[in-house]
């Protein structure tokens, strides 16, 4: 039976115990260690056509990389891509919908698809386009997301709206649409984007407190303001230099 442990604060990683002929299949690239007796093989879940699937509809990887215990026991370990939370899910003949970067390993009998969203609205505006990631099966599920991860559970017919970008998961059972924020002034400056999320339950949402598309443009202002400083700086560094030179001064 595999068991695991969900290590770190802000940059999570988790370790799975194996023992001989288990087998872990985790997003390729996921891997930060892994002990002896562990084999690693990447395969195109679903066959060739699966591949084009994750790769071209998805975006994410043409391959699946499998983990089998070849050794007694072992360990081996996957770390969140950024700064986020990893979490653990119980699958048991059930399905969870999640975007499409959100999934990093799996273990038992999990199915990964891809789903296209129902609604066209939702496909069109929401943040996720129209492919959202499918996990079915009977098994356990590692995700990870941006930040903290919250869980809300939906009673029948509640609804809860949700930044298109802070959506990680939810229950298959819930109905994903898009819903305007507000008028038009409060969509143009109220700085929460065109549209939310509307989820209405039953069942139950995971959400992100930091997307990692606004960790990026964070850093990407940050960048440029800097580089705009520099200009600026040196720009005037040069112009005393030459008031100087010229007798200015």
């Amino acid at each position: 039976m595999v068991t695991h442990e969900i290590i770190g604060d802000d940059m999570q990683a988790v370790v799975l115990s194996l023992r001989q002929t288990d087998v872990i299949r985790a997003e390729a690239g996921a891997m930060m260690f892994m002990t002896d007796g562990i084999t690693m093989d990447a395969r195109m879940d679903g066959g060739f056509v699966g591949g084009l699937k994750r790769k071209f509809l998805s975006g994410e990887s043409f391959f699946i990389t499998y983990f089998t215990c070849e050794a007694p026991a072992g360990r081996v370990a996957f770390a969140a891509p950024f700064p986020g939370k990893i979490i653990s899910l119980d699958l048991a003949h059930q399905a969870v919908l999640c975007q499409k970067d959100a999934f990093l390993a799996a273990v038992g009998d999990i199915e990964i698809d891809i789903e296209f969203t129902k609604r066209l609205g939702a496909g069109f505006f929401g943040g996720e386009g129209f492919i959202l990631q499918r996990l079915e099966g009977n098994g356990k599920v590692f995700m990870h997301s941006g930040g903290t991860i919250i869980e809300q559970h939906l009673a029948a017919g509640e609804k809860l709206k949700v930044d298109t970008g802070c959506l990680v998961a939810f229950d298959p059972s819930v109905s994903y649409d898009i819903e305007r924020v507000g008028n038009i002034k409060t969509s143009l400056f109220g700085g929460e984007g065109l549209f939310f999320a509307s989820m209405t339950g039953p069942g139950r949402v995971w959400m992100q407190t930091l997307p990692f598309s606004r960790l990026a443009d964070r850093i990407h202002q940050a960048f440029r303001g800097d580089k705009e400083d520099t200009k600026r700086d040196l720009g005037g560094l040069l112009g005393g230099l030459g008031d100087l030179i010229g007798g200015d001064r």
